[in-house]
């Protein structure tokens, strides 16, 4: 390539797109594909749950749920640098809404105010989370703009994780270390191959949750070091029941698309229904880690494929009970 070819990168003042906040930034990042930017900044699954969300006598500029842990996530806008009065709003919504996580977006966060979040992601216990992010604005000659958002400071999960494990439990039990080490062997597995699932903090459990795209709809990686299982699954919650049997009416497709015989579990007593595959596996025998994540890595990415464009398109209400059709 030529050098003369090369552009120039220009900054670009955010006030100039967005003349007001409330009426311009908060509308262009409450749409999908701009909260799925941030997103991939942060390392979360977001899904917009509404704007300018009531918190006694003030306003939070965007309320959210975390589509992996169906958890919520507030968004607070500041088109300028951070002020003490956006950090005493920020911890207000998180007392009022019971927020967990907590997003501070702003033109530039000040030394002090990084260092406020860092102390508060310190102190807080597991669970309540806060990022600290700065906007920009770049521009290649006559280009369009394009944001850019700079992740300044978030949480230390990996201490939260240890700190809270160990004060419920004491230390941990060697099935848990086993856990934790499993999973976060996967997850450095799936940051080294494309996946469409993106790895989460490891914990110590049986189980890994990712995204699928709908809130209340979680995909799941499992292990059973008991009786020696491991599996891959779409858990249903919200509308279980809705969307396991409009799912199912397509179950013929989907199977052909991932490459293997599903199970159905409606579980009507419960309040989720289950899709899933599952086989023998050792998760204790660390000599067939290799084998077992590239197997899950290949049928996470197959469901996720399969699902995700079904499910965030599926209307509960399109369902019609078997005995409301006899009616």
């Amino acid at each position: 390539m030529n050098e003369s070819t090369l552009g120039i990168l220009t900054k670009v003042d955010p006030r100039k797109i967005w003349p007001d906040e409330a009426r311009d930034f908060t509308p262009w990042l409450a749409k999908q594909e701009n909260l799925d930017r941030l997103a991939d900044t942060i390392g979360l699954e977001l899904q917009l749950e509404g704007t300018e969300q009531n918190v006694g006598p003030f306003n939070a500029d965007i309320f959210c749920k975390d589509t992996v842990d169906d958890q919520w996530v507030l968004i607070e806008n500041q088109l300028s640098r951070t002020d003490h009065a956006h950090l005493g709003q920020l911890l207000t919504y998180a007392a009022g809404l019971d927020a967990v996580t907590i997003i501070w977006i702003a033109r530039r966060i000040r030394d002090q105010h990084r260092a406020a979040l860092d102390w508060l992601n310190d102190v807080t216990e597991e669970g309540i989370d806060f990022f600290g992010i700065e906007i920009e604005l770049w521009q290649i000659g006559d280009s369009p703009v394009a944001p850019k958002f700079n992740l300044t400071s978030k949480p230390n999960d990996w201490s939260k994780t240890v700190s809270r494990t160990t004060k419920q439990d004491g230390e941990l039990t060697e099935t848990k270390k086993l856990q934790l080490e499993y999973w976060t062997t996967f997850f450095e597995h799936l940051e080294e191959h494309d996946c469409r699932v993106r790895p989460r903090t490891p914990q110590p459990q049986h189980w890994a949750n990712f995204a699928v795209g709908r809130s209340g709809c979680q995909l799941t990686a499992r292990v059973n070091t008991r009786d020696h299982r491991v599996a891959v699954e779409v858990a249903l919650k919200n509308d279980a029941q809705p969307l396991f049997h409009l799912l199912k009416e397509e179950g013929g497709a989907i199977e052909e698309e991932i490459g293997v015989e599903l199970n159905w579990l409606p579980k009507p007593d419960k309040k989720r229904s289950l899709i899933e595959h599952e086989w023998d596996a050792d998760p204790t025998n660390r000599d067939t880690w290799p084998r077992q994540h590239s197997r899950m890595r290949e049928l996470l990415d197959a469901f996720h494929r399969a699902f995700s464009p079904r499910i965030r398109q599926l209307e509960p209400g399109d369902w019609v009970p078997p005995e409301e059709l006899e009616e």
